[in-house]
């Protein structure tokens, strides 16, 4: 490591996030002292700013491009349907608007094979590439995505870090993340480098907050559609007004409560003092 003179660290943000702290101090405490480091991150948050301002000498910053103005370039569309139709929706959105590429994200290894399976019985090549795939298999079904061999790829956030598709034409959301920036990366995969970019979230009752805070955040209203044939069955859950006693709505001018009288003990007589004279 004494002899290493640049240093290049990539998706920080997302190794921070993963726990990789420690290894990452590890590594730039081993470093040659006078060599170079380079950050790459998607996000600048506090993490990141510590790291750089405990090891990096007077550090340059250099940002691409803000996040909402990229944002702002993708055409972004909602289908407002139940979560056990999602697949299906999915599929006919695919087959009826003739997409030729597809990137979709989920949040879990699980939902990704599962999506997986269900798209190769509709008919749609499809591959996934998550956490438990090997690199090899995940470079293997990318290039299949670019060559047009497979027209889905299934991704989770982690390992759809660092992929680069050119001029892919449309993302889905298949599942909502939990998290404003993650909303950022994903549908920031299309819409590059002045290309038209297509971004469609599929939305289910559950997730209308996590959404509504994504809209205040971006300063944009998504327009929502439902599509003939998978109307919706889920319905909002309603606020739960707990039960209280009927007391505690009385007013206040009407349930003023006489004070409970103090019971006084009975003053003490006292006792005259006697004294026995001894018998003579």
């Amino acid at each position: 490591m004494t002899a290493v003179n640049k240093l290049v660290v990539d998706e920080v943000d997302t190794m921070l996030a993963m726990g990789f702290l420690e290894d990452i101090e590890k590594i730039f405490s081993k470093a040659n002292p006078r060599r170079q480091i380079l950050m790459f991150s998607a996000t600048l948050n506090q993490n990141v700013k510590k790291l750089a301002k405990e090891f990096l000498d007077n550090p340059a910053v250099v940002e691409v491009v803000d996040q909402r103005s990229s944002v702002d370039l993708i055409k972004q569309q909602i289908i407002l349907v139940d979560d056990k139709k999602k697949a299906e929706v999915l599929s006919y959105l695919i087959g009826s608007r003739n997409f030729e590429s597809v990137l979709v994200f989920v949040n879990t290894k699980k939902q990704a094979d599962l999506l997986v399976e269900h798209l190769e019985l509709d008919g749609l090549k499809a591959a996934c590439i998550h956490g438990d795939i090997r690199q090899t298999a995940r470079a293997k079904a990318l290039r299949k995505l670019k060559e047009n061999q497979i027209k889905v790829l299934v991704a989770t956030d982690i390992a759809a870090r660092g992929i680069d598709i050119e001029k892919l034409p449309v993302v889905v959301n298949y599942a909502l993340p939990q998290s404003i920036t993650d909303y950022t990366h994903r549908i920031g995969r299309t819409g590059r480098a002045g290309n038209e970019g297509e971004a469609i979230t599929l939305l289910c009752v559950r997730d209308y907050p996590m959404m509504a805070a994504i809209e205040k955040e971006l300063i944009i209203e998504v327009p929502r559609e439902v599509i003939d044939g998978f109307e919706l069955e889920e319905k909002q859950p309603r606020k739960v007004i707990p039960k209280v006693k009927a007391h505690e709505f009385r007013k206040k001018t009407h349930e003023k409560k006489e004070a409970p009288k103090k019971k006084t003990k009975p003053a003490k007589q006292k006792k005259r003092k006697t004294t026995k004279r001894d018998p003579r």
